[in-house]
């Protein structure tokens, strides 16, 4: 390092020119590596690996309550649906049944969501986007874990971390 006004060498950590007196300039912080950047994504990836787990959870218990209240209420002793009077054969318990598939369905993915993002799998982050574009429309929280999924593993600078992120 040289000074900028004399021109005479300084030395690291040297305060002042011993030439001409001028102030040497302040050491330039060192800008983070790559090391930096693939352990801070790996970091975001766990958290939300974890998210995708715990969401499948929650998918499955919510499920549950909501097909037993819909049960109760579409087919118990006082439903409306259930009078003599009325015949909708095989369309109800079907609908619930449609329903059990769906919930059952959505979890399952939710779940390997997880553990693909978990185990840092190609075809975990493949699944994860596309299980964030199904559950954007899941008003608030499958559209929070969505739009973060897609912010953190869509793009160039994203995808290269993750895969290099794979390969350690």
């Amino acid at each position: 390092m040289y000074c900028s006004r004399c021109g005479q060498a300084v030395q690291p950590g040297q305060g002042v020119c011993r030439q001409c007196g001028l102030a040497a300039d302040p050491a330039v912080p060192q800008i983070p590596g790559f090391e930096f950047q693939l352990q801070s994504h790996a970091g975001k990836v766990k958290a939300l690996a974890i998210c995708w787990l715990v969401y499948a959870g929650l998918a499955v218990v919510s499920g549950i309550v909501g097909l037993r209240f819909a049960h109760l209420f579409l087919m118990g002793p006082f439903s409306p649906w259930t009078h003599p009077n009325h015949d909708f054969g095989m369309s109800v318990p079907f609908l619930l049944h449609f329903a059990w598939i769906t919930i059952v369905i959505r979890a399952v993915m939710a779940l390997a969501a997880g553990w693909g993002l978990w185990e840092r799998t190609a075809w975990g982050r493949i699944l994860a986007i596309v299980c964030a574009f199904l559950n954007i429309i899941k008003f608030p929280f499958g559209t929070a874990l969505g739009i973060w999924t897609l912010v953190l593993l869509l793009g160039y600078r994203n995808s290269t971390l993750y895969e290099q992120g794979q390969q350690r």
